[in-house]
């Protein structure tokens, strides 16, 4: 792929059914992590029939390695497997979180890390490589996309939950899966 191929990012969005649940994640915020890790459940739980899983991804500058991190997930997103190979990179970033992030958001192991070698662990840690992706022009199109919608809904931080459009500041990261499905299906 040259940096001039004209990209299509496949929408992380699982399930079809008319209950819509949007969660805007930063990946290596814990409590991201801690809610998409009980998204496969979820939808389990609930049915792909039945209801809409949308993943936003909402980078923020205190978690230092946010932007190279988003764009890798996005360019994996581009790739053949599309976003089952974005998934796989979440899930990598959220099994090894603390290899993606600074201690504390200002010091620690990862203060030498370069982004090459950032991008390097993700395409070893997911067995995705989307190092070429990554170096596409047109991607910034995507991440913007992403910022924009987020912006446009008034999310500020991660995770925010929405149903069916509408914003659920009373739903968190700690919910059980059970009581995010009650609500998903009122």
């Amino acid at each position: 792929m040259s940096q001039n191929t004209p990209l299509h990012a496949d929408p992380l969005v699982w399930g079809h059914g008319s209950q819509v649940f949007e969660v805007f994640l930063e990946p290596t915020c814990p409590f991201s992590v801690r809610a998409f890790n009980k998204f496969s459940d979820l939808l389990q739980l609930v049915g792909e029939e039945k209801m809409t899983l949308k993943i936003r991804l909402q980078s923020q500058p205190w978690h230092m390695y946010s932007g190279v991190i988003v764009r890798y997930i996005l360019a994996a997103s581009t790739l053949p497997a599309g976003k089952e190979a974005a998934k796989q990179v979440m899930q990598a970033v959220a099994d090894h979180r603390e290899e993606f992030e600074f201690t504390d958001h200002s010091h620690g192991p990862n203060m030498d890390v370069t982004p090459n070698q950032l991008i390097d662990r993700l395409a070893q840690y997911s067995g995705v490589d989307a190092r070429e992706a990554f170096k596409a022009a047109g991607l910034q199109n995507e991440i913007k996309w992403h910022s924009k919608y987020s912006r446009q809904n008034g999310i500020h931080v991660s995770p925010t939950f929405m149903i069916n459009g509408l914003v659920q500041p009373d739903i968190g990261s700690g919910d059980d899966i059970a009581d995010w499905a009650k609500r998903i299906l009122a």
